[in-house]
């Protein structure tokens, strides 16, 4: 039993690890995750690297390859609107509950969290102010106490944080919060979903055109790639055309330097 709650606890922190290396963008999409280098990176053994992947395949974070390792998620412009689609329902649903369930703690939790977020976004601190703006969803969807809805959520998680964790602007982005917690508060159902929406659809469009702005410099990387391939080919088919010309020029040369040769030869034998 002791075992297995050791390898519970460093499967949990290694899960933390990968997750923050991914979120941060240590580790971009597309990356490989090998579970036998993982475990030598972290300095653990590969049964809580394994657990840890598992858990990330089902936050939907990476996706899974033959054998023993997975890839970080790849998205394309279909993946961010169809989530876009379902977000666009389930957490404006989710902040009109939690609205009509929240208490003097529930708004507490909720405050505090906005205070991190406006700390860090003050400072210059976007991991900070992103992990901050991601708790407050987060605790919105606690607060609304509904499990299925949780539940769903809960499976989409790594998505949306992948998706939705980058904001040009942190304090523009701490306002937004703002104002949604202020109707939240208020109880005002009607003008808070009108700006969760509206917030849901400007992450939802930055998305959209950091996805874009990586897709470009991917196919720039690649084409830089597949150049310099074509550059070397064509420095070796050089070289070969050039090591004949030498060749060529060299047999050249010493038949010239046997003419005189073959005509003294041939004056003998005409002798």
């Amino acid at each position: 039993m002791g075992n297995a709650g050791s390898v519970e606890l460093e499967s949990a922190r290694v899960v933390r690890l990968l997750r923050d290396s991914i979120l941060s963008g240590e580790r971009r999409s597309g990356d490989r995750l090998i579970e036998r280098d993982i475990a030598d990176e972290l300095a653990v053994s590969r049964l809580p690297v394994r657990e840890a992947i598992r858990q990330l395949l089902a936050e939907g974070m990476l996706t899974a390859r033959p054998r023993s390792w997975a890839v970080v998620r790849q998205f394309t412009e279909d993946d961010v609107r169809d989530i876009a689609q379902v977000r666009d329902v389930l957490e404006v649903l989710v902040f009109e509950i939690a609205a009509l369930r929240h208490t003097a703690d529930g708004i507490a939790k909720v405050e505090a969290t906005l205070e991190r977020e406006f700390a860090a976004a003050g400072v210059g601190d976007a991991a900070a102010a992103h992990a901050a703006g991601a708790e407050f969803h987060l605790i919105m969807a606690e607060l609304a106490e509904n499990a299925t809805v949780n539940e769903i959520l809960g499976m989409m998680r790594g998505r949306l944080l992948l998706l939705f964790k980058d904001h040009d602007d942190l304090i523009a982005m701490a306002e937004d919060h703002a104002r949604i917690f202020e109707s939240f508060a208020a109880r005002d159902t009607a003008t808070l979903r009108l700006r969760v929406q509206r917030h849901l659809r400007a992450g939802t469009a930055t998305a959209l055109r950091k996805l874009a702005a990586y897709n470009a410099e991917t196919a720039a990387i690649r084409a830089r790639s597949a150049a310099a391939r074509e550059g070397t080919s064509a420095a070796r088919e050089g070289a070969v055309v050039a090591r004949e010309d030498t060749s060529a020029r060299e047999d050249a040369s010493v038949a010239r330097e046997d003419e005189p040769v073959a005509r003294e030869d041939a004056a003998v034998a005409g002798e």
